[in-house]
């Protein structure tokens, strides 16, 4: 999915973001702090992972440092004063996460990284296969980090628009439509949806229209989380995916 079919997409999706959140939260709120960042961690905890498993062979050493990372990220104030002029979330994560991994010389017992706090739950089981599963790159780590990254930020706005179309009763359309999100229709994919679904083309070609512009809005959103203002959202989504 390129930058472009995100392009015009509503401007009323900016709300008050879980970056922002992060960064006015002082020791009298740390608390909304913790919050968001969990809330991030679950979204991101992925790029976190597949960047950390690279240097780290043990695949439950790999899920114990990821999660001494947040943890430790939570507990910092010194995030309070973390400027957001000084760059996106993505790249503050992802400089925060080197500067973590190169101050670890001293790996303790799994139980006294975080306190034996879960900051994040995910199966290492499924991270360790999709890590398995994911093709050869000769990208950069860093290049690497935002690919999976955008994958990540997609992921959940598809999600959410999944569990919206279900929710309106639309699931069995939804999940003819979905494979036309994020590629080219080729010649006569909508005469065959259409059938299945009883359905004229025009209907099907004006409803994956439809899904299209409320993706890119859920995407907008996702985005919004991790920056402070709607032009650094467009500015985020403009750089994963071009």
């Amino acid at each position: 999915m390129t930058y472009g079919e995100f392009q015009n997409a509503p401007r009323g999706v900016f709300q008050t973001t879980h970056w922002s959140v992060i960064l006015t939260a002082g020791p009298n709120n740390s608390q909304a702090a913790s919050a968001a960042w969990e809330e991030l961690a679950k979204v991101y905890w992925y790029p976190v992972y597949a960047h950390v498993r690279r240097q780290i062979s043990c695949p439950e050493q790999a899920k114990d440092m990821v999660q001494e990372f947040f943890t430790s990220l939570i507990q910092r104030e010194s995030l309070a004063r973390v400027a957001p002029e000084k760059g996106r979330f993505r790249t503050f994560l992802l400089n925060a996460l080197k500067y973590f991994l190169a101050d670890q010389h001293d790996h303790n017992s799994a139980a006294k990284r975080g306190g034996g706090r879960m900051v994040v739950s995910f199966d290492a089981m499924e991270a360790e296969e999709r890590n398995r599963l994911e093709p050869l790159e000769e990208d950069s780590p860093d290049k690497q980090f935002d690919r999976r990254w955008a994958a990540a930020l997609i992921e959940r706005a598809l999600s959410r628009l999944q569990a919206e179309q279900h929710a309106a009763g639309r699931a069995a359309p939804f999940e003819k439509l979905k494979e036309f999100l994020a590629r080219e229709v080729e010649p006569g994919e909508y005469e065959v949806v259409a059938a299945e679904l009883g359905l004229t083309t025009n209907t099907v070609a004006a409803s994956v229209r439809r899904l299209r512009l409320r993706l890119r809005e859920l995407a907008i959103n996702e985005a919004a989380k991790t920056t402070t203002t709607l032009s650094e959202a467009e500015d985020e989504l403009r750089a994963l995916f071009t």
